[in-house]
């Protein structure tokens, strides 16, 4: 049901939409098995970088696997997120599901590593080098051992989530009743995981 504007929120400056929908009841266990149920749902993600003179600069990325709440990506060395990492490696990776409206975004980061990371060898497959084509020459081929292809591993600082708790119809019912009665419409609840959580889940092993 929509939630009503309180004085207090104008008072302060609060924007009710967040203030209402912050969800700090959950049991953080929950909150945790939440997040990575919705994130593994959802394989492709904006990586944000930032780039010298222009700011963030965000392009889709497949996660080649999740270990906690940290990510890790096949990428080309020779693309321009790697020198905008290497200038700042602060990043920002985010997903949504458009059916649902579930989205989750997580800051932290980067750490690259060159080809001879062996980890390299466990996250590929034959349809990663579809993404590097294959010169002929015997090296820059497309595969594991192709000295382009390198990982990136995003290390979470922040985590935050949003959970829907209603279905498409009941999303544009809450919407449509919010806006004819000046209430504020809630159709989900906004998690935080800040970085002592995400420290714990480190250590945790997750599925």
């Amino acid at each position: 049901m929509p939630d009503p504007l309180k004085e207090s929120h104008v008072d302060s400056k609060t924007d009710p939409t967040v203030a209402n929908q912050w969800d700090d009841k959950t049991p953080k266990k929950q909150q945790i098995e939440d997040f990575y149920k919705t994130v593994d749902g959802m394989k492709i993600g904006l990586l944000t970088t930032i780039r010298d003179g222009i700011g963030p600069v965000a392009r889709a990325m497949a996660v080649a696997k999740r270990e906690g709440p940290d990510f890790l990506f096949l990428a080309n060395t020779h693309s321009n997120k790697f020198s905008d990492l290497a200038g700042d490696p602060t990043a920002q990776l985010t997903f949504q599901n458009s059916s649902s409206q579930d989205w989750v975004s997580v800051t932290g980061t980067v750490v690259t590593t060159a080809n001879d990371d062996p980890r390299i060898k466990e996250l590929y497959s034959k349809g990663t080098a579809a993404w590097f084509g294959d010169l002929g020459d015997g090296v820059h081929n497309g595969t594991a051992e192709d000295p382009r292809m390198a990982i990136i591993e995003l290390r979470a600082k922040y985590i935050s989530y949003w959970k829907a708790t209603v279905g498409t119809l009941g999303f544009v019912k809450e919407v449509a009743q919010a806006s004819l009665t000046g209430q504020v419409a809630n159709t989900g609840m906004q998690r935080r995981l800040p970085e002592e959580d995400i420290e714990a889940m480190r250590k945790v092993p997750s599925s």
